[in-house]
């Protein structure tokens, strides 16, 4: 069963909802495409506005500066997160089964039951884990939390560190625990594909070991 998702962004995020259009849509759904392919530093509005054939005028309508636009597409992937790690542990009980959940969809291992067109997950997923950093290591970034423009990231953390405490109640750090397990995910794919020599998986095609790696962390952990 696939469901149509509709995210309300936090508007200190744009200047024009880009879900209001097609040009908007179209500025999301290139950019995504475009910051994978050359990377968050050789990405300008000129190369996109060239693109979708549009301006960099058109652009800046939408998005402040490309710092902007990069952290509402990695915001709207917190918040899709979310979204998966509640359809997928709705009905569930057993909390060590819930963590296995969350290992998963961090890993991309669980099926996708949203619908949403103009946005590739699967890329999306990939800037995340090489630029999702740069989103919040800025000078601004108190004055952007109290924009409250993290909030979708504090909220996944918040599920998450929730499900550690249903394992395991009275453990002293579930939210530390909770941002370790997601930034640990995604640097050690990053690692696993890129710097190979500071992980234990170089030459593998998947993120399996890191699925169990970050099993062996989390419970190792937990159970102590």
């Amino acid at each position: 069963m696939e469901l149509q998702l509709h995210i309300k962004m936090n508007p200190k995020l744009y200047v024009r909802d880009p879900e209001t259009s097609e040009l908007g849509k179209n500025i999301v759904r290139f950019a995504i495409d475009m910051i994978n392919e050359i990377g968050f530093e050789e990405f300008t509005f000129k190369k996109l506005a060239i693109k979708i054939g549009t301006t960099e005028a058109s652009i800046y309508r939408y998005f402040e500066n490309k710092h902007r636009l990069l952290t509402y597409v990695i915001t709207w992937f917190w918040t899709w997160m979310e979204y998966q790690l509640l359809f997928h542990t709705n009905n569930v009980t057993d909390s060590k089964l819930k963590i296995n959940t969350i290992i998963n969809l961090l890993t991309f291992k669980e099926r996708d039951q949203f619908i949403q067109e103009h946005i590739d997950k699967e890329v999306l997923h990939k800037i995340v884990i090489s630029e999702g950093n740069k989103s919040y290591l800025t000078k601004n970034i108190t004055e952007d939390n109290k924009s409250m423009i993290f909030q979708p990231y504090k909220d996944l953390c918040h599920r998450i560190a929730v499900i550690f405490l249903e394992y395991r109640p009275g453990y002293p750090f579930p939210h530390s625990l909770a941002s370790t397990l997601i930034e640990t995910a995604h640097h050690q794919i990053y690692f696993k594909d890129h710097l190979p020599r500071l992980t234990d998986f170089g030459g593998i095609n998947n993120n399996e070991p890191v699925v169990a790696y970050l099993d062996h962390m989390v419970f190792s952990l937990l159970d102590r």
